[in-house]
């Protein structure tokens, strides 16, 4: 076999952690129920201080403020939540938030975030997320970060509606932030275990934290996952692995240094690593209108494969065969996907680490720093046809490829804040991100190697392409907050972006019998392709104090995500017509804007035992970035939407009872979301189908949820424990590329947990149980690849199969822990 290039390899870890200052500062310790978060952890750090033990601070503007009284839509959920319902990965959290919608897995992006009916898509890693990941203060670009989950976390606050200024790049649509747990002040031994009966999955977690002297302290924690029965195939299904399974291990260091009462540090590492037995996740085939499971349609009618599945989208139970023998020995090397026989499997490596300094250069004035860096490697090896199966059964699956990703990201931002003993303050920052992205794959979209392997090479796959992306992004921002009267507070500020994406595609081999005309030549090389842009992102507020617990605000913002160029163009179609003219603009997509306002109210009453805060918002956006798939032509379709009108209302309370130990807490919300402009997708008469007019994917009308937690004193030393959440969902339109697209009808879950345990939660032991209904529902939809189309010389009905991608189904765990 002849090797035609190396693929670009791992990066060195050492050297970019080494590229890590030495600094940081530490961020609040949070508990609290669902959505509404009540009261503090009583580890807190010093930031904290300043608040009683019922208010919740959050960092919605890059700075400690009171939930309460910052003028920003937040949902917190505390990290003592998170652990009693076994919340430990990102999917969980929507029952948590209504319109937020999560999908974790797959190539490509390696997963989607939709908040408010606005997202970025799944498919392609290119696309920043609209909703953009913050995790310990640092914007991550993949979304591959969450496969693993986390663990050892503080709080999760989701910021809603655009937070350009205080977040930057890539939060059109909102902010998940994910902020884990720092060293505490006396030295704490914890640890938790806990068996999942559905899934047969077993996790252990530990820690340990404390001060290594009276100005450091130091906390490490592992987390180690291991789940034998993730997904159980059909029977009949032609793969190796009838149950495929995932493996994930987080290890986490974080050091803390305070030397005086001017400066402060905070260094985290993490080391992730994540294996499964395929990309492909929860993932079933509807059979569409026709009601029959629809042929894989290859070489134009040439070869016609039966499906093999079963058309049952409600049994958990997954189609998913290995590759088929024609196509599975011969992959472009190096790879690790070669040698295993065209068995699925997945492996992700990520370092992360972040560096937070804080000097306080006078009694008003605080520099803060915060350095990231990121170096992730990705392999995975999955067959994309979702179907296939030969008499015998043979293996039949087909669309295979193994997509390395690769990158290496750099961020860094300076912000000068003040703490003026008059009326007005502010803050000024400078953002700077550097970022290489490879994504490196062999695909076979045609499958040409049914009729042969390559004559010279002997590679069974169609082509091997590698799309090297690099971005340069630069922000400067100022904010101010003015105190007009006692009561009335103005605040706004500016945000100027300008980012920069230079792209490469290589193509260093194209099987030769699809040499010619409608492909580029082996060899193939772009040369550069550029896309520049930048922006101004204003916002005001205006916050009045009714009272001394009611906090009425209004606001207008405005959001920026950059555009860029597709990397899922392939060397068929689109990519080859570029090829020939020379002119790459088709495939370069356009920034996402979005501009409007928002009108809310923060109160408490009965001594700040029951909150209820409301936000009713309007927003346009702009050029929405999508992406679809046409399983017909097996070809990607990036477009920018022409415009997307979302409002609606949001409401959440929570109500500490007099009843001992009793909280409730809920939300609920309205969203109308539909595209307000020409918005054309492929198909229909004349070729496109104008969706203007159409309600917007992921987009409910009515969402909510209602929670409570009690904690029953039996005696001084132990406690009984239940809490439950009911979230509610009244259905969506699950994709963007036709009028009648797929509808998930409405539907409920249901978490509850019972433990007892000491009061001062120096052990516990639960039974958890999430969607204990075993409500299956679909998350994003496309057309399954490779169905007959329109007009065939076969005879074959025109396939309208659809990939539904669903949630996890019911998981019962049993759970011990301690600490001491």
């Amino acid at each position: 076999m002849t090797r035609l290039h190396t693929r670009i390899a791992s990066g060195d870890h050492a050297r970019l952690l080494r590229r890590a200052l030495l600094a940081g500062s530490a961020a609040a310790s949070l508990v609290g129920m669902p959505s509404v978060v009540f009261a503090q952890d009583a580890e807190t750090d010093e930031a904290a201080d300043q608040y009683d033990d019922r208010v919740i601070i959050v960092q919605a503007r890059r700075q400690d403020e009171s939930l309460q009284e910052v003028p920003v839509t937040v949902t917190a959920i505390g990290g003592d939540t998170l652990d009693k319902f076994s919340v430990d990965n990102v999917a969980d959290v929507t029952s948590r938030v209504p319109t937020l919608n999560v999908q974790v897995g797959g190539s490509g992006s390696g997963g989607q975030l939709s908040l408010r009916g606005v997202g970025s898509s799944n498919i392609s890693a290119a696309f920043d997320s609209a909703v953009a990941f913050d995790f310990d203060g640092v914007q991550v670009s993949t979304m591959r970060l969450v496969q693993a989950g986390f663990f050892d976390t503080q709080q999760i606050d989701v910021l809603k509606g655009p937070q350009s200024l205080f977040f930057g790049k890539s939060a059109t649509a909102g902010v998940f932030s994910i902020r884990s747990a720092n060293p505490t002040s006396d030295w704490e031994v914890g640890a938790r275990a806990s068996y999942e009966f559905e899934e047969e999955g077993y996790l252990v977690s530990g820690y340990i934290s404390g001060p290594i002297s009276d100005t450091v302290g130091i906390r490490l924690a592992a987390q180690f996952n291991d789940i034998d029965e993730f997904q159980i195939l059909q029977p009949g299904t032609p793969a190796v692995n009838q149950k495929r399974g995932l493996k994930d291990f987080i290890a986490r260091a974080t050091l803390e240094w305070e030397p005086d009462d001017r400066f402060k540090a905070n260094l985290k590492v993490q080391y992730t690593k994540n294996e499964n037995d395929g990309a492909i996740g929860t993932a079933e085939i509807s059979c569409g209108a026709n009601g029959r499971a629809d042929e894989v349609f290859l070489l134009q009618g040439g070869l016609v494969i039966p499906a093999g599945y079963d058309c049952n989208t409600s049994d958990q139970r997954y189609f998913l065969p290995d590759a088929a023998p024609q196509l599975a020995p011969g992959i472009p090397t190096p790879s690790k996907a070669a040698g295993r026989n065209g068995v699925p499997f997945g492996e992700t490596e990520i370092w992360f680490g972040r560096l937070l300094w804080e000097l306080n250069l006078s009694d008003h004035l605080a520099l803060t720093s915060t350095t990231g860096i990121l170096d992730m490697d990705a392999v995975d090896f999955d067959c994309y046809s979702y179907a296939g199966v030969f008499p015998g059964g043979v293996p039949g699956g087909v669309g295979c490829s193994d997509p390395i990703n690769s990158l290496e990201q750099l961020t860094q931002e300076l912000r000068l804040t003040s703490d003026l003993d008059g009326a007005f303050n502010f803050m000024l920052g400078a953002f700077y991100e550097d970022r290489t992205f490879i994504f490196d794959t062999a695909q076979n979209g045609v499958n040409i190697s049914f009729l042969a392997a390559d004559p010279i090479t002997g590679f069974t796959y169609d082509w091997d392409k590698t799309h090297t992306t690099k971005t340069e992004a630069l922000s400067f921002f100022g904010s101010a907050i003015i105190d007009l009267t006692d009561q009335l507070e103005l605040s706004g500020g500016v945000r100027w972006t300008d980012e920069t994406k230079i792209q490469t595609i290589e193509v260093p081999f194209l099987h030769l019998f699809l040499q010619g005309p409608g492909f580029v030549a082996p060899g193939f090389f772009s040369g550069p392709i550029t896309f520049q842009d930048d922006n101004f992102s204003p916002e005001v507020t205006l916050r009045y104090q009714a009272a001394d617990d009611i906090n009425i605000f209004a606001s207008f913002k405005t959001g920026f995500k950059s555009g860029g160029i597709d990397n899922s163009a392939l060397p068929s179609n689109s990519l080859s017509a570029a090829a020939l003219s020379g002119d790459f603009s088709s495939l370069i997509f356009d920034s996402e804007e979005a501009i409007g306002g928002e009108i809310g109210v923060k109160s408490q009453f009965a001594d700040r035992t029951f909150t209820l805060n409301a936000t009713a918002y309007y927003y346009v956006f702009t050029d929405l970035q999508v992406q679809n798939f046409n399983a017909t032509t097996i070809q990607f379709v990036t477009s920018n939407a022409g415009e997307l009108t979302t409002k609606g209302v949001d409401v959440e309370w929570g109500w500490r009872t007099p009843v001992e130990g009793l909280n409730l807490s809920g939300n609920l919300s309205y969203l109308d979301a539909q595209y307000t402009d020409q918005f054309l997708q492929p198909g229909g008469a004349g070729g496109t189908i104008d969706l203007d007019g159409r309600r917007a994917s992921q987009s409910p009308e009515w969402a909510g949820n209602i929670a409570f937690d009690w904690a029953v004193p039996v005696n001084d030393s132990i406690e009984f424990l239940v809490s439950g959440n009911a979230a509610y969902n009244d259905g969506y339109i699950t994709d963007e590329a036709t009028l009648n697209d797929f509808v998930q009808p409405s539907f409920w879950t249901l978490d509850a947990t019972v433990g007892i345990g000491h009061p001062d939660g120096n052990w516990r032991l639960s039974l958890i149980g999430t969607n204990l209904t075993d409500e299956i529902f679909v998350i994003t939809s496309g057309g399954r690849p490779f169905l007959a189309p329109p007009g065939n010389l076969n005879g074959l009905p025109v396939g309208d199969d659809l990939v539904l991608t669903q949630n996890r189904g019911r998981q019962v765990f049993v759970e011990a822990r301690f600490k001491f």
